[in-house]
């Protein structure tokens, strides 16, 4: 009788008269599934949750390394860009006057008017209004004239060396038997920058603010 048959006349509820090469193969089986279960449940199971918090780190790990290798190929790219900016923004700073040029530009939007044949009824500036490195001057303007005279004008303004913006346009006949004449009544916002000691004196007053601000600050 060989080992096949020998397994198979095996009576499974009699396993004390089994030969005892078997028996002792049986026990080392279900030691073995015995120690796979225990194995499971007390290893595995348990350290589940940390190797799933690992995992999830190095995957965090690995997109925070394909970003910052990113940046690290683009990098004389993103030199070039900020160099590009501040050329820009410099060429843009350049066409703000300064505190001493200012009564020259409104004298210029002024004569643009004038040049383009337009009678001007007003011309009033309006106070400062401070941003974080400039200031802004809103002018009140109303003139007279044509359609093509208030065209020349907007070209002129748009021709100043300086940067002029143009707000609140309004368009209006000067009485209602006068289709030829119009009025033109207009906010033109002009531009300066403010110089160092200007930036200090705005931070200051900004940081005294937010002191007196602050619960339990005196004024």
């Amino acid at each position: 009788m060989n080992l096949l048959e020998e397994l198979r006349a095996l009576d499974p509820n009699d396993p004390g008269r089994w030969p005892l090469p078997v028996r002792i193969g049986a026990v080392a089986v279900w030691f073995v599934l015995l120690s796979l279960v225990l194995c499971y449940m007390l290893v595995w199971q348990k350290q589940r949750p940390e190797l799933q918090r690992r995992q999830a780190e190095e995957q965090q790990l690995r997109a925070e390394f394909r970003t910052k290798h990113s940046k690290a190929v683009n990098l004389e790219a993103y030199k070039q860009q900020l160099a590009d900016i501040e050329r820009s923004f410099g060429a843009m700073l350049r066409q703000l006057p300064g505190k001493t040029e200012v009564p020259n530009l409104l004298v210029d939007i002024s004569q643009t008017g004038l040049a383009a044949g337009l009678e001007e009824k007003l011309f009033q500036p309006g106070p400062e209004v401070r941003k974080d490195f400039y200031a802004e001057l809103p002018i009140k303007i109303r003139l007279t004239g044509s359609y093509h005279e208030f065209g020349e004008f907007v070209s002129g303004i748009a021709a100043l060396p300086r940067i002029v913006t143009l707000h609140d346009i309004e368009i209006k006949p000067v009485d209602k038997n006068s289709f030829d004449q119009l009025t033109l009544d207009l906010t033109a916002k002009t531009y300066r920058y403010l110089d160092e000691e200007e930036i200090a004196a705005a931070e200051a007053e900004r940081r005294a603010q937010e002191k007196n601000r602050r619960p339990g600050s005196r004024g």
